[in-house]
């Protein structure tokens, strides 16, 4: 099977069927990819291309139903890569905002190569560590997710200065996880400071991997009473 077809066929697997405009810009990103990995590291150069489009692209779309009809999306990727996965995501969604931080400045290079290219004026690349946001972005996004960057606990950590300070503006996490029971690892403390909001088990279409998407807010803290 060809590429396309294996990716049309496995987003419609993912209840995520694609337009004809949506499988373009992902097949030309695709393309892109192959071309820049002969020369600078993105993913490993073994990758075949099912592979990459089922351990990368669609892996990506899986968190797609969770965010695509929020009113005002914008989802920070932190540690993008090579646009895993909010790049897909903007492809897919390209009215859609997204910020996407790399510090490594090849990626960067990349990711802002490909989004001019696919015509996503709604995507900023941050060729920063993710600490640098903290001051003048916080509660700036409805979502923050990372794919393969830090296990759980750290995660909410690098994220939590990110979300509004009041809560008013309820800024939603997202972790990748294999299973459900990864999120039975947090330590108490920090199981009182979030709450699960929503979440989507699902198996990827051909390798039938399991994937856990856990969408976690922060709690409000108890109010003290004088």
């Amino acid at each position: 099977m060809n590429p396309e077809a294996l990716l049309r066929e496995g987003a419609a697997a993912l209840d995520f069927p694609l337009s004809e405009e949506q499988a373009e810009r992902l097949m030309l990103y695709f393309t892109e990819l192959r071309k820049w990995m002969r020369r600078i590291n993105l993913v490993a150069r073994d990758t075949t291309e099912e592979q990459l489009i089922e351990l990368h692209f669609l892996d990506s779309l899986i968190l797609a139903p969770l965010v695509a009809h929020h009113p005002e999306l914008h989802l920070l990727d932190i540690g993008s890569g090579a646009g895993f996965p909010g790049l897909v995501l903007a492809a897919v969604l390209p009215e859609a905002r997204f910020t996407l931080v790399e510090p490594r400045q090849k990626r960067a290079v990349f990711l802002r190569h490909v989004a001019r290219l696919l015509g996503l004026n709604r995507v900023q690349v941050v060729k920063e560590r993710v600490e640098t946001l903290y001051e003048q972005h916080r509660g700036a996004y409805s979502h923050i997710t990372g794919r393969a960057v830090a296990e759980p606990a750290a995660f909410l950590a690098m994220a939590e200065p990110l979300t509004a300070a009041d809560l008013a503006a309820t800024t939603e996490v997202i972790l990748f996880l294999a299973r459900p029971q990864s999120l039975e690892t947090l330590s108490q403390e920090i199981q009182a400071r979030w709450r699960l909001h929503g979440e989507r088990s699902i198996e990827l279409p051909f390798t039938r991997a399991p994937r856990y998407l856990a969408c976690l807010r922060r709690v409000a803290p108890p109010k003290i009473t004088v």
